[in-house]
């Protein structure tokens, strides 16, 4: 996949460590010669969602003609799926949302203006690409009632589980991760990123 770009957005309190796998990712996907834009967004600690909306269609808008991929985790993800369910949703080629964590407990921290409305109200979202995939660890403490019963009738994608992954971060040994790489040059990530929810 030479001819893609790609746009990584990370979550809350992310301020882009170099031993996240998202940093990797973006590192590597660089070092192959392709675009990558991987933006600090605003107030990482107490992000505002109209703000963060706002620097990822820029940064889309930056990218050059041709086929884009992205790649979100954790709040990154919640965004990503604001977006669609808005005004002029951005459409992609691909997109992966790793860690999307449980509108309700984003709805009981300090961030839940990103969960206000009711765009995650119960209809079925779709991810803005026509390839797309949903990642979570099957012990993700954001996701208490798991992938399958919090986001499988939310957004229209295939749901894949990663054993022991927690919330996918380096804590939980997500600092490389290849074949998240692998999924970005163009594999079928199903059998990579674990098996699905059963």
């Amino acid at each position: 996949m030479t001819d893609h770009s790609y746009l990584v957005l990370h979550g809350w309190q992310n301020h882009r460590p170099a031993d996240h796998w998202q940093h990797r990712l973006a590192d590597a996907l660089t070092a192959r010669g392709l675009v990558v834009r991987y933006p600090q967004l605003p107030d990482a600690d107490a992000p505002d969602p109209v703000a963060w909306e706002a620097v990822v269609r820029s940064e889309l808008a930056a990218l050059p003609d041709g086929p884009v991929t992205v790649v979100c985790h954790s709040l990154g993800s919640v965004l990503w799926l604001r977006l669609q369910s808005g005004d002029a949703p951005p459409r992609v080629d691909r997109v992966a949302l790793v860690s999307p964590p449980s509108p309700e407990l984003v709805a009981g921290q300090s961030i839940s203006a990103f969960v206000a409305g009711d765009a995650f109200g119960g209809r079925l979202l779709p991810p803005g690409a026509a390839e797309s995939v949903v990642v979570a660890g099957d012990d993700d403490e954001w996701l208490p009632l798991g992938l399958r019963d919090t986001w499988e009738a939310r957004v229209d994608a295939p749901l894949h589980l990663v054993p022991r992954g927690g919330h996918l971060t380096p804590d939980t040994g997500f600092g490389p991760w290849p074949e998240m790489l692998s999924w970005a040059l163009g594999a079928d990530g199903a059998a990579g990123f674990g098996a699905g929810p059963e």
